[in-house]
């Protein structure tokens, strides 16, 4: 079995839900080694997430990002974790729910997604900044 493990630096990003696929095979061309295996994708941060959902409509991203805005929105009067700003304690319930790792099958040295899937980092904070990703591949 193989393993590799890199550390890449994302471009920062605005709030949203923002398609990242393309990125992180051009950062990891390490998976055009396997045969079949497997990559995890673990996001090192509290405030912003990860998923794998709809990658040719824009509209798709557009719609989750207002649904989770009303889902869990700013300026509860139960927060108590507000130093940070009013996006923050909501940006780290966004994120519980979107999630810190994915796992994704890799075949024939690519990413084995389906046809209308694409990876998404899920910025939950108005300015998050550049976001850290660990991406371990591992496999034959």
């Amino acid at each position: 079995m193989e393993i590799y493990q890199t550390e890449i630096r994302l471009k920062p990003r605005s709030r949203g839900f923002h398609l990242i696929t393309d990125e992180i095979i051009s950062q990891f061309s390490e998976i055009e080694d396997f045969g079949f295996g497997m990559l995890n994708i673990f996001i090192k941060h509290t405030s912003a997430g990860l998923a794998i959902n709809e990658n040719a409509d824009p509209t798709v991203r557009e719609d989750f990002e207002s649904h989770f805005n009303k889902m869990v929105p700013e300026n509860q009067p139960y927060y108590k974790h507000t130093t940070e700003g009013p996006d923050d304690m909501p940006a780290h319930i966004k994120t519980t729910l979107t999630g810190n790792s994915l796992q994704i099958p890799i075949t024939h040295g690519t990413l084995n997604l389906g046809t209308w899937q694409g990876i998404y980092l899920c910025e939950h904070r108005n300015n998050g900044g550049s976001r850290k990703l660990v991406l371990t591949a591992y496999g034959e």
